[in-house]
């Protein structure tokens, strides 16, 4: 465009297809043995599969022992965000090196707290706290959502889990009869939202919910949205492949995140005995 050039489609393919050999080798290298947090989640995409349907590209993001973040690896789905193929994922992470993680922070996906724990026994999974406000709004009129925000924010703030439950009762009292579903959702939800709260605030601002994966969900949509549809898989995991290869290319957003969680891994090591440790050994 700037210089009043004219490339074709297929022009452009042939030149990016040269990442495809970079693309699978960073999909397949190994992996640390330890990693203190991983962040899942997922993005969705067009393809042009006879017609355009919405597809789902998982991504895994950990932080390291040593404070950096790194994304393990990009995989298509082939409908809606499954436990099952989340399961799969989680498998190939291990078998690529990974043999413990301390905490997986999600969305609260039915049935994936089950898969991460057939993968790392020992793992917490932590759901995200912005995803159950998100849900809980489902299911609640617009005008309603700032008292109801108002009204969780004593539950997931609380200084403990008694405190929590005492709190999250006070919102079934007040909100029960009218929202009956929200109260439900939380309930079901519980066991995986509280392990959070064993953490001083420093580690709860980084564990508590998924912005940590959702800025580069949101560097990967602007890639994807310039786009459009994409006329197969491939096509569409080497765009998100390249957006990702795009991240932080002044080394300062690292330099930012890995003096953000100094004092969480300080407090992971103790937390978790010394799990930490094995993987600098």
């Amino acid at each position: 465009e700037v210089y009043g050039a004219e490339v074709s489609k297929t022009t452009i393919s042939t030149i990016t297809d040269k990442v495809i050999d970079g693309m699978h080798e960073w999909q397949n290298r190994p992996l640390d043995s330890v990693y203190p947090v991983l962040f899942i989640d997922c993005v969705h995409v067009k393809l042009r599969d006879g017609q355009v349907a919405n597809r789902p590209i998982y991504v895994v993001l950990a932080v390291t022992v040593e404070g950096t973040r790194e994304i393990l690896g990009l995989w298509a789905g082939d409908g809606g965000e499954g436990a099952k193929y989340w399961l799969q994922v989680l498998t190939e992470i291990k078998n690529r090196g990974v043999d413990d993680v301390c905490m997986v922070v999600c969305g609260g996906l039915k049935g994936l707290p089950d898969a991460i724990g057939t993968v790392w026994p020992q793992a917490i999974t932590q759901t995200c706290v912005v995803h159950l406000l998100r849900a809980s709004f489902r299911y609640a009129a617009r005008q309603d959502w700032d008292k109801i925000s108002k009204a969780l924010k004593p539950v997931y703030t609380a200084p403990t889990q008694d405190v929590a439950e005492e709190k999250f009762l006070e919102f079934g009292e007040a909100w029960g009869k009218k929202y009956p579903a929200i109260v439900k959702l939380w309930e079901n939800a519980w066991a995986e939202f509280v392990p959070f709260l064993q953490f001083d605030t420093g580690i709860r601002r980084v564990v508590c919910t998924t912005n940590a994966i959702e800025s580069v969900n949101a560097r990967i949509r602007k890639a994807v949205r310039s786009r459009g549809h994409f006329p197969n898989e491939q096509a569409a995991i080497k765009c998100v492949y390249m957006a990702v290869m795009s991240l932080d290319p002044t080394g300062q957003g690292r330099k930012r995140w890995s003096q953000r969680w100094k004092a969480a891994l300080n407090a992971f090591e103790i937390t978790f005995d010394g799990r930490l440790s094995a993987a600098r050994r």
